[in-house]
């Protein structure tokens, strides 16, 4: 979005303006084990498209094996303009790390620089995330939380890796994936979230325009869909947020001018206890603007 705001894309902009390879795009109309029918899309993928996950694309691709940061963005981003879309572009809401990456990808193209660097010089450091990397340095690890997942009996927790990232985590040579794979703590997150409940000021620092922030935090997939998803971020109007790796979780509450930040590192479903700490923190300051 800050690009948009300089006026260098729109998010209805086709992605083939930036990335060539989706010229010659597919959909998959039919498939078995052993035939799939192809058609032409009726329309091209655009960015608004990637961006609310309804571009068709799947959640990855083949390629993308064993591990999240196997490739370079520029590799990963053509592996997915060779596999066929599942649905037609904007037909469909269907979570898709593809379509994030493809977002990624285009900072980099228009941008001219590494998406890792206009992350650290247009986010992070002006938002004083100094805790945010997708490198954690030695001393970061020592205080990386553990992972934890239930046991075969699924009554005891045993520890875990990150099975999406591969080892060890602090080796440059793994790529960054926008998708994931970002280590961070819940300061810094905080400082993230509260530019955002701000309309993009921190600090008396502008990062975003307020139409800026009210467009990527507000319904952009179609009315006759029923899941409500913004430019990256899930919503529901009011409230906005997305969740990460081993059930972390934030969400802002514009409403209220509440920030939820919920950190956790347990593989499973952990709906019920997010949402049971979210009612905890909205009845804490019920009445009150943060």
């Amino acid at each position: 979005m800050m690009l948009v705001d300089e006026g260098k894309i729109k998010i209805e902009d086709p992605v083939k303006k930036y990335l060539p390879e989706f010229n010659d795009v597919w959909v998959a109309v039919e498939k078995d084990n052993d035939h799939m029918l192809l058609k032409r899309p009726q329309r091209p993928i655009t960015i608004r498209d990637v961006m609310s996950h309804t571009s068709g694309l799947p959640f990855g691709s083949a390629m993308e094996r064993p591990t999240a940061d196997t490739l370079p963005l520029r590799d990963a981003v053509r592996s997915y303009a060779l596999t066929p879309l599942q649905s037609e572009p904007g037909a469909k809401y269907q979570y898709s790390n593809a379509g994030i990456n493809i977002g990624g990808r285009i900072i980099e193209v228009v941008a001219g620089m590494p998406y890792e660097d206009f992350l650290q010089k247009r986010l992070f450091n002006p938002l004083d995330m100094k805790d945010t990397t997708f490198w954690p340095n030695d001393e970061q690890l020592k205080r990386l939380a553990k992972a934890y997942k239930p046991n075969a009996q699924s009554h005891v927790l045993e520890e875990t890796s990150i099975n999406q990232l591969k080892y060890p985590l602090n080796d440059t040579k793994r790529y960054p994936c926008p998708a994931g794979g970002l280590f961070s703590t819940a300061g810094d997150l905080g400082n993230f979230c509260q530019m955002v409940l701000n309309g993009g000021l921190y600090k008396g620092k502008r990062l975003l325009t307020d139409e800026a922030v009210q467009a990527m935090t507000s319904k952009q997939t179609p009315d006759d869909l029923k899941d409500g998803y913004g430019l990256g971020w899930t919503t529901d109007g009011t409230s906005f947020g997305h969740g990460g790796a081993y059930g972390t979780h934030f969400s802002i509450d514009t409403k209220r001018g509440l920030i939820a930040i919920w950190m956790v590192q347990h593989v499973g479903d952990l709906g019920k206890c997010r949402n049971e700490f979210k009612k905890a923190v909205e009845d804490l300051f019920a009445g009150t603007k943060q």
